[in-house]
């Protein structure tokens, strides 16, 4: 369940034409719902084909994947071998998360590796990059423009950072974890940021796609109702099955959205 045609950027605006949750959403859906991108940091790595692609049958229309490279944060997870196993296992769009030091090195590795399909998202921490806006337009050129460019927030950076940035980025990634570890409980305190970023954009004009990633599960969903990408881990990739825990993700997002 791919969706429909993804945005293609207009080189004379900063912004998407269109968001991409109402360009990813089902045919079926009137009103276009919160984006679940399954991390899977979560799942069973010895069984991670048949474990994406059952998420993938049971609705998912976005994959998280998290690549930490043990300098930036504590954990070393995966690599371009594992983005290039995916975009061949599932017919959905990659949304890369990369938690590594000089990221800049390895945009055109990972991009090459399986990010071209339309909707792919390639994200890089701020506090990873010193020239962030240099590293932001080197993701824009990738494949002519295809590739949406997100920059993530560790919970003790504040939002008021992104203000002279904001209006070069297509998504904010919001962590409310500390990056490093998968299945950690959320920061309270940092779920009021997507309320942070949307009035920030709505002041300066702008349209900005923003995801959260840390701590999400079924009772506090509804903390986070206003973010368009909602990165969820061990809450789909468990004993229950990806399919089961989708499902029921997505008659909560249908009773939210009454």
């Amino acid at each position: 369940l791919v969706g429909s045609e993804m945005c293609i950027r207009d080189r004379n605006m900063t912004k998407p034409l269109l968001k991409q949750r109402r360009v990813l959403r089902k045919e079926s859906e009137e009103v276009p719902m919160m984006i679940i991108a399954p991390s899977i940091l979560s799942a069973d790595f010895g069984a991670m084909r048949s474990q994406v692609q059952e998420a993938e049958q049971a609705g998912c229309r976005l994959l998280h994947v998290d690549v930490m490279d043990g300098h930036f944060v504590p954990n070393i997870t995966m690599g371009p071998d594992m983005v290039a196993m995916l975009s061949q296992a599932v017919n959905v769009p990659l949304d890369v998360h990369l938690m590594i030091e000089e990221p800049e090195r390895f945009l055109s590795v990972f991009y090459e590796a399986g990010l071209q399909r339309k909707g792919s998202i390639l994200t890089v921490h701020y506090e990873a990059c010193p020239h962030i806006h240099r590293v932001i337009s080197q993701i824009h050129r990738l494949g002519d423009g295809k590739v949406l460019a997100g920059c993530a927030l560790n919970p003790g950076t504040p939002v008021s950072v992104l203000r002279d940035l904001l209006p070069d980025l297509d998504l904010v990634l919001i962590m409310t974890v500390d990056p490093g570890f998968g299945g950690q409980a959320a920061i309270e305190c940092c779920l009021d940021k997507v309320r942070q970023v949307k009035e920030m954009a709505d002041k300066l004009g702008q349209t900005v796609l923003i995801e959260v990633d840390g701590g999400i599960k079924l009772d506090n969903l509804e903390r986070v109702q206003d973010a368009d990408i909602v990165v969820m881990g061990s809450a789909v990739f468990n004993e229950r099955g990806a399919g089961a825990n989708l499902q029921a993700i997505q008659k909560k997002l249908e009773n939210l959205a009454l």
